[in-house]
């Protein structure tokens, strides 16, 4: 209504462009200063804002648009150009930088190592990615399924084969019931409660 939709998004097109150039300045002095073939570089981001999808103008949802980030290792360990279709999560980057440096592992960290996928992105990962949004909002993503659970127990379930828009809530098809189960046991047992004082 107000006319601001086309500028909001070419603001954010405009704001990713200029990233691109940044991250190619800092490759570029890599390669200048002869580091690069000794370096691994990682590179994510915050989570993405939806632009009118769905009717939403944020980053505040647990759908695909607002819980995929861009995750990409290269240097030592991690194969040139592959491409891993496999969910992970921003929790695994330190493990896989301990690992790709040889240092000594840690005990208790949540994330996983993604060295075997950056040598092999066929390697099977056990673990779906595990996103969540305030207290009792969560989703579990397998390459194939995200199941979202809400605060009020209500839940969405799609299929990204055949939605990869999530258009479709399966939730409620019985057929899927141990589909629905099968994710719902990744799903967060007892989640914090909010920080003391928050909102």
């Amino acid at each position: 209504k107000a006319n601001q939709w086309r500028p909001l998004v070419r603001a954010y097109l405009v704001s990713t462009t200029f990233m691109d150039s940044q991250i190619g300045r800092v490759l570029d002095e890599l390669d200048a200063i002869g580091r690069k073939d000794n370096t691994i570089i990682v590179l994510w981001s915050d989570n993405a804002w939806h632009l009118g999808e769905k009717d939403i103008t944020g980053k505040n949802s647990l759908w695909e648009r607002s819980t995929r980030v861009p995750l990409i290792f290269a240097g030592p360990g991690a194969g040139a150009g592959a491409r891993c279709s496999q969910p992970s999560e921003l929790l695994d980057i330190y493990p896989t930088l301990v690992e790709l440096c040889g240092l000594p592992s840690r005990k208790g960290l949540e994330g996983h190592s993604l060295a075997p996928q950056l040598k092999d992105p066929q390697t099977p990962r056990p673990w779906p990615a595990i996103t969540s949004h305030n207290q009792g909002n969560d989703t579990v993503r397998t390459e194939q399924w995200r199941l979202i659970r809400y605060a009020d127990g209500s839940e969405e379930l799609y299929d990204h084969l055949t939605d990869p828009n999530e258009w479709t809530n399966l939730v409620t098809d019985v057929k899927l019931s141990a589909t629905r189960q099968d994710l719902a046991r990744w799903l967060p047992k007892s989640p914090a409660p909010p920080a003391p004082g928050s909102t």
